[in-house]
């Protein structure tokens, strides 16, 4: 039966991958790469020979449409990324989307992730998060994002890679204020850290050391304030509509009460409109 498999795949350490999903990558018809270079070390690792094709975020479309021709025709795929979750912060969410408009069966073959993995060790609050994924590489575009979560009381995920890790770490010190982080880089590998400190410590600290691997930061939520401990969303949107009564825009409304809540701009924004 045609089906795509999303397989989770160790995100450092190679004994982590699963029977199940070496099982999955062996019988499958084809595999497809985020980048077949990577996975070719998993499968020979293994000793498991496959057809493996690229499906990565620069990919035009011609090839998901290809992965779909051939699910049409009946063969099974396994999708898979580099390391972790496919379909977390990859295109692989837009094959995902395309099975299910044309109505292929789509089945998962869970693995580690970065993002729990990093959480569970962060030391941080773990009762509620939000997963953030990689922040733009424009300061405007950054900066933007950071002041939309800003006022979310539950802990931040982020990813974010060496070269713009200091940049990163001082846009959110200034939009963010002085909060805990845990950085945690290299997971399951043998050079493994998490560094659990301030934004103000983590920025001094990366002005005089490069920082080296893949990170994930994960940031305390703000403040918890006695009189926003009961504010529901309902009272939060009044506060938009006060504002608004007031003479300000929809939009700037929304950012303002975002800032001091835990709704998003969009949240509001999207339920008055």
């Amino acid at each position: 039966m045609s089906t795509l498999y999303i397989v989770g795949t160790p995100i450092g350490n190679l004994d982590d991958i699963s029977p199940r999903a070496l099982e999955t990558l062996e019988t499958v018809d084809f595999i497809a790469a985020e980048d077949t270079r990577v996975t070719l070390k998993l499968l020979n690792r293994f000793e498991i020979k496959n057809k493996l094709i690229s499906c990565h975020k620069h990919s035009g479309s011609s090839v998901f449409t290809g992965i779909i021709q051939r699910l049409q025709a009946g063969e099974t795929c396994a999708l898979v990324s580099d390391a972790g979750m496919p379909c977390i912060s990859d295109p692989g969410q837009e094959l995902v989307a395309m099975c299910y408009e044309h109505g292929i069966k789509v089945c998962v073959i869970p693995g580690p992730t970065a993002a729990l993995s990093a959480l569970s060790i962060s030391g941080l609050d773990t009762s509620r998060f939000s997963f953030e994924g990689f922040l733009s590489v424009t300061k405007k575009q950054r900066r933007a994002h950071l002041e939309e979560v800003k006022g979310y009381k539950h802990t931040l995920i982020f990813y974010e890679a060496p070269h713009k890790l200091i940049y990163t770490l001082k846009d959110m010190l200034e939009v963010f204020g002085d909060r805990r982080i845990s950085l945690c880089r290299e997971l399951t590998k043998i050079h493994e850290e998490v560094i659990r400190t301030t934004l103000s410590q983590a920025v001094t600290l990366y002005e005089s050391l490069t920082p080296k691997g893949e990170f994930v930061l994960i940031i305390e939520g703000a403040p918890q304030n006695d009189n926003e401990a009961t504010l529901s969303f309902e009272d939060a949107l009044d506060l938009v509509k006060q504002l608004c009564d007031e003479g300000e825009k929809l939009s700037n409304a929304c950012k303002i009460i975002a800032s001091k809540t835990e709704f998003s701009k969009s949240e509001l924004y999207n339920a008055l409109c």
